[in-house]
């Protein structure tokens, strides 16, 4: 056994669970390029592996999804999405539903971490012109991004992931998915309107939110464009990454959006955080480490190839390292025909129990809190844990139900 490569796989799936190493100004994104670096520079991992551990179809669909989401974005389409929500006399519960619907649909296409970046400030706008607590609403859009994301392959990039890396059938996995997510949207709302039924209210000063102006023409054309790539999704058999590219490209090409704009929009730090890990865990795995370590599951009768087992040790790793690297960590032992889903769906509602648990939580958090609005890790785990619970049960009771 490599001590090395075993010390550097330690140190950066710790540093994926902590977020930050104390003391240094690293976050996940930085802790998995250094792994890279330590692994390549002490030659643990050739040049040439570490550039064919990458796996490029998932990265290239990552990037072409990600230029779609910037497209809607600049075109002002999620701002004008939720004031219009917003504009009419809606109770709190109807206007509650009407938020969770929306982010639950919106997540399933695009990408769930543009859409809480987008609709998060423009919620709390809307709540402080009303006079209710936006708390309630913020928390809703975070639960439905996720829930909603679970529903399809594109929805979120762990789901991205498996769909590319497992080859897995973009209809198939819509049923297998859309089900569960559909009810767990529901169960989301639900759960919030109990929490805070007869405490709506909540006086505070409307904060000046700056967002992009509503292009009507910018935003038709990113409809027609998404609307295609689904139409090749579900009924072509093309691959998945060659469309997002082509996609992107195609929206690239404006007359009224700079280039430069568009792509600064796209999460570089998600791509460069998937590229450190795929090369951490290549080295990993060609050490030998990576046997050790599922003999040791089965030791202890935890057979990962069994997708109950699976289903378990997927949710409870999403929320020590988050659920990117722990999807990254599980896919190799993905045979059973099931494992997709699992994966997909454990590790992807898993992400509510705790605001880390995902990326589209703590970006909800933080810009509440650039607009006054604190949401500390009880609040939110009051709906997150009881929401998680409901919607893995659900997700595996479909997922048994529809097994052959």
């Amino acid at each position: 056994m490599d001590y090395v490569v075993v010390g550097v796989f330690a140190l950066v799936y710790l540093g994926m669970m902590l977020g930050e190493f104390p003391g240094l100004k690293l976050d996940r994104t930085g802790i998995a390029l250094l792994g890279a670096i330590a692994l390549i520079s002490t030659e643990r991992i050739t040049l040439d592996d570490a550039w064919a551990a990458i796996d490029v179809p998932t990265m290239a669909l990552l990037l072409g999804l990600m230029v779609v989401s910037a497209q809607f974005r600049l075109g002002g389409f999620y701002t004008a999405v939720t004031r219009g929500l917003g504009a009419s006399d809606h109770t709190p519960r109807a206007l509650l539903a009407l938020v969770i619907g929306t982010a639950g649909v919106l997540s399933a296409v695009l990408a769930n971490d543009i859409v809480c970046l987008a609709m998060a400030p423009v919620l709390v706008e809307i709540a402080a012109r009303r006079g209710l607590n936006p708390v309630p609403f913020l928390i809703g859009l975070a639960c439905a991004s996720n829930v909603g994301s679970a529903a399809t392959l594109i929805g979120n990039p762990q789901n991205m992931l498996i769909g590319e890396v497992l080859d897995l059938s973009f209809s198939r996995y819509l049923w297998d998915g859309g089900v569960p997510a559909l009810v767990g949207l529901v169960v989301v709302w639900a759960a919030i309107e109990l929490a805070w039924r007869g405490r709506w209210l909540r006086a505070m000063p409307v904060p000046v939110v700056s967002a992009p102006p509503y292009d009507r023409w910018q935003t038709l054309k990113g409809l027609v464009v998404v609307l295609l790539v689904m139409a090749a999704f579900l009924f072509t058999g093309w691959p998945r990454e060659e469309v997002a590219l082509a996609a992107g490209g195609v929206l690239l090409v404006s007359g009224q959006m700079a280039s430069r704009e568009m792509l600064g929009l796209v999460d570089w730090h998600l791509l460069v955080l998937f590229a450190g890990l795929f090369i951490v865990n290549a080295a990993f795995a060609q050490s030998g480490a990576l046997g050790g370590v599922l003999m040791g599951f089965r030791m202890a009768n935890l057979d990962l190839a069994h997708p109950g087992v699976l289903f378990g040790v997927t949710a409870v790793l999403s929320n020590l390292v988050s659920n990117v690297p722990a999807v990254m960590l599980l896919l190799p032992v993905a045979s059973h025909e099931l494992a997709g889903p699992v994966l997909a769906l454990a590790s992807t509602l898993a992400g509510n129990l705790l605001i880390v648990g995902s990326i589209a939580n703590i970006i909800v958090v933080d810009q509440a809190r650039r607009l006054g609005v604190e949401i500390d890790w009880r609040t939110h785990a009051r709906i997150g844990i009881p929401v998680t619970l409901a919607t893995l049960a659900l997700a595996a009771a479909w997922l048994w139900l529809v097994t052959p």
